[in-house]
């Protein structure tokens, strides 16, 4: 795949580690080999996949003369930190529109990312009832800052269009010379599947690449039939926008919807489990939204026997663990 044609800034500063955990893999029986892409550990105000998307994504907003970018996420959003650390790199600004999904759950003190938006300046912050049209919410926000004389630049939730999904098919071909190089086969991989870039952008770049390793998204906010519904249409876009011959098979998009539990970014018995043993056994911090949730469907598959014994299984870590910091009660009690 050609990457040469689309406007892209340098945040990488190259692959991101791929690493066994043998601590994990012998706690769960042993029968499966576990191992991790840290994503977490990408640049940024404390790292996360968006920083691969927003390469595409911010270096589209420059180069149609943007000055100011606005986006939006959940309360706690890591794509907001991550918009928000490039922003300020870039001498960009940016403005936030915050969902509040669980009624009350904003607070201006808050801990988490909610603290690091005042450290990167965030410009103004948003907050809006849950199931708010985020689009418009932007969208009013672009008519005030266009009458104010900025240029502004939207960037939708998590940077999940076709833009930014082209993130995580560069990252598919990542893991692939990885693998190559380490001589590692893997038989499955397991990534978060939320706003639906990283899963789509990852199910492109490994058709495109031949990777033909099967994928398992583990959502953190809807049931199964939706979510692959919107995980294929955005690889759908994403592949017509890389030119990947073939298009992408609707087989290929699975997703697993057990472990949303009440609801997005709601603490389940089974996160609390994975982020414990996650940390405890191999010194990773997960954080309860994403990584947490996806870790936890890892989990249960292993104990299920989803997975053929003997199996090497790629877990991707998005990162995300300053959102552990607002969940404290949630962990000491």
């Amino acid at each position: 795949m050609n990457y040469t044609q689309f406007a892209r800034r340098n945040y990488l500063q190259g692959p991101t580690p791929i690493e066994p955990m043998p601590q994990l893999s012998k706690v769960l029986g042993g029968d499966v080999n576990l191992f991790i892409k840290r994503d977490d550990l990408l640049p940024g105000a404390s790292g996360g996949n968006k920083t691969r998307k927003l390469e595409f994504c911010i270096a589209d907003a420059m180069e149609n003369g943007a000055d100011t970018i606005i986006t939006c996420g959940a309360v706690q959003s890591n794509h907001c930190r991550l918009t928000a650390s490039w922003c300020a790199k870039e001498g960009l600004d940016c403005h936030l529109v915050l969902e509040e999904r669980v009624a009350g759950s904003y607070k201006k003190e808050a801990s988490g990312n909610n603290f690091l938006f005042e450290l990167l300046d965030v410009k103004s912050i948003d907050v809006v009832a849950g199931g708010s049209d985020m689009m418009a919410e932007m969208q009013k926000k672009v008519g005030e800052l266009s009458v104010a004389g900025k240029t502004p630049y939207i960037i939708p939730g998590g940077a999940s269009n076709a833009i930014g999904a082209t993130g995580y098919a560069v990252c598919a071909e990542e893991i692939m010379a990885q693998l190559n190089e380490m001589r590692l086969s893997i038989d499955h991989m397991v990534v978060p599947s939320g706003s639906a870039g990283t899963h789509a952008g990852m199910a492109v770049g490994m058709t495109g690449v031949n990777g033909n390793i099967p994928i398992f998204g583990m959502n953190v906010s809807r049931p199964k039939e939706v979510q692959e519904e919107i995980v294929y249409k955005l690889a759908v876009e994403t592949a017509e926008r890389l030119h990947v011959r073939g298009g992408i098979d609707r087989e290929a998009i699975v997703c697993f919807g057990d472990y949303v539990g009440p609801g997005y970014s709601l603490p389940t018995d089974s996160m609390i489990e994975a982020v414990t043993l996650f940390a405890k056994t191999e010194a990773v911090l997960l954080d309860p939204v994403y990584s947490g949730k996806a870790a936890a469907g890892l989990i249960n598959q292993v104990r299920k026997d989803t997975f053929a014994k003997g199996s090497n299984v790629l877990f991707l870590h998005t990162g995300g663990s300053p959102a552990l910091y607002a969940y404290l009660d949630t962990f000491r009690s």
